[in-house]
């Protein structure tokens, strides 16, 4: 399997690159039992958007989860929110809408409680991911927040895949390229 070297918050990984499709393969970023590289990224994560400037964290499940509770550990924040992939019993009356992922075939939805809507209305939220590609994750997250009657008050991720490093609506802490089959970068 080919693998692509990167240092990101410091912290150097080998990370394997996976067939999306027979001309794009990317390179799968993984903070899930990385402790290491979960705190770096938090870290990092933090540094790159005044704390005064949003109310809340906010993430999509799942790869996610762990970077956005390191997150509100470090800051001292005593809650954020995740947006499921599907609802939960313990979800009052839920709100939902659509997403495409690159990393998830065909679409799925994103979830929040009305009880979390309701906390988000009228405040400011920062979006986090830990890739973002195509943008499908971050613009149902935007729905989500919006229909919750919050704020999106800005963008962060770890990576920025293929060409989302040149979007300017979102601050990220390393640029990830998209490869070809035999594990070079595309051009």
């Amino acid at each position: 399997m080919h693998t692509y070297p990167m240092t990101v918050a410091g912290v150097k990984r080998e990370l394997p690159i996976c067939k999306v499709t027979d001309d794009l393969y990317i390179g799968a970023f993984i903070c899930f039992g990385d402790a290491e590289l979960t705190v770096a990224c938090a870290r990092e994560l933090l540094k790159l958007v005044p704390a005064e400037s949003y109310d809340y964290l906010f993430t999509a499940e799942a790869k996610s989860i762990p970077l956005i509770h390191e997150m509100a550990r470090q800051s001292g924040a005593s809650k954020y929110f995740v947006a499921r992939k599907g609802p939960k019993v313990y979800m009052p009356d839920p709100i939902h809408v659509e997403d495409r992922s690159i990393t998830t075939a065909g679409v799925q939805a994103l979830y929040l409680g009305r009880d979390d809507a309701e906390l988000i209305r009228g405040k400011r939220v920062l979006l986090m991911d830990d890739v973002i590609s195509t943008g499908g994750s971050l613009k149902a997250m935007e729905e989500l927040v919006e229909l919750a009657g919050g704020t999106v008050a800005g963008r962060v991720a770890v990576l920025a895949e293929g060409d989302a490093q040149k979007r300017t609506d979102i601050r990220y802490l390393a640029p990830l390229p998209v490869f070809n089959a035999d594990g070079t970068p595309k051009e």
